[in-house]
């Protein structure tokens, strides 16, 4: 297997809390990634899922350096982006963009459709003059289904669905091998939903692009994800394909994750064993020791789930950071 175009290694990422009145100090820190490590291969779709505030969207934006890492290395198509500044960074940067969650929020008002699809063209230099970049634009417009005379008009006149296929024409302009998916489907309507994963996977099979496709629930991903990682508290706790994870999931909260999952079929969801979980999830500011997931966990044991953390290790073709997912008699998997 060649080297994957995408490798996080121990990423970090902290808030710093100040307090203190008129001197303030630096008090603690929002632990919001910490520890992060995943790959992604070429023409490779990796789902990043977990509930909300688990750190997702701060581990897409780091990787990216929207958000500057506390520590740990990212290292795209061979480079450490981390050790890049300027004209070095906004060179790699042409060939990772993002898709991000809110289509209302993301366009600027003031730009016709067509200025900001064209944006990205001007700004790396790949598209010379308005009326060609306009052009490329329309083109862009057509590949994500919408109306290519709609290049004038501005982000306001159109749906949110319209609005996130501009979002999406503006990160292909300018070419990329990996697109950041930052919960692109969650504002959206149910009904436009599909729609919009069926274009990421055809854009993605057409252009052989890689994703990190970050979403809330396993049923966004899945027909969509080759592999999903399954995140909570900052951190991976399991890592395998589609069928591992949602068909034989060995980290107790992989397992609560997958049996929250809504099933269309009525006979099928009334007789489903459903994995409640007691308890709030901890506060980032002051992440329990140990296994993040134990305050929780209903297999949970004593010693050795509060004083030791978890490895993200190797069980059965998969990755799990549980120190009793290789054990049936604890987890109950067998």
């Amino acid at each position: 297997m060649s080297a994957p175009l995408l490798q996080v290694r121990d990423l970090q990422v902290h808030f710093p809390v100040f307090g203190g009145g008129l001197l303030p100090r630096q008090t603690g820190a929002v632990r919001a990634v910490d520890g992060v490590s995943l790959t992604v291969q070429r023409g490779e779709i990796l789902g990043l899922v977990g509930e909300s505030g688990c750190g997702k969207s701060t581990t897409g934006r780091a990787i990216l350096r929207l958000l500057e890492p506390t520590a740990g290395q990212v290292v795209f198509d061979g480079e450490d982006v981390g050790a890049l500044q300027g004209e070095s960074l906004r060179k790699l940067r042409r060939r990772m963009q993002i898709i991000f969650q809110d289509p209302y929020a993301s366009l600027n008002p003031r730009l016709t459709v067509g200025d900001i699809i064209a944006e990205p063209l001007a700004t790396h230099g790949l598209v010379s003059g308005r009326d060609a970049q306009r052009r490329r634009a329309q083109e862009l417009m057509h590949q994500c289904g919408l109306d290519p005379k709609f290049v004038r008009r501005y982000p306001h006149e159109f749906s949110g669905g319209q609005r996130q296929r501009i979002g999406i024409a503006r990160a292909l302009a300018s070419d990329p091998d990996l697109i950041v998916c930052d919960e692109p489907i969650s504002a959206l309507d149910v009904s436009i939903q599909a729609q919009i994963l069926n274009l990421l996977q055809q854009l993605a099979k057409d252009r052989g692009l890689s994703y990190l496709f970050i979403a809330h629930d396993l049923a966004a991903v899945r027909h969509l994800c080759d592999r999903i990682a399954v995140m909570y508290l900052g951190r991976i706790v399991e890592l395998g394909t589609y069928a591992q994870i949602c068909d034989d999931p060995r980290h107790p909260y992989t397992r609560a994750l997958v049996s929250a999952a809504p099933v269309p079929d009525p006979e099928i969801e009334r007789t489903r064993r459903r994995v409640v979980l007691q308890g709030e999830v901890p506060s980032p500011l002051s992440p329990p020791p140990g296994c993040r997931f134990h305050t929780r966990c209903p297999v949970r044991q004593a010693s050795r789930c509060h004083d030791e953390v978890p490895a993200l290790r190797e069980v059965d073709d998969r990755q799990v950071a549980c120190h009793w997912a290789h054990d049936p008699d604890v987890t109950g998997t067998g």
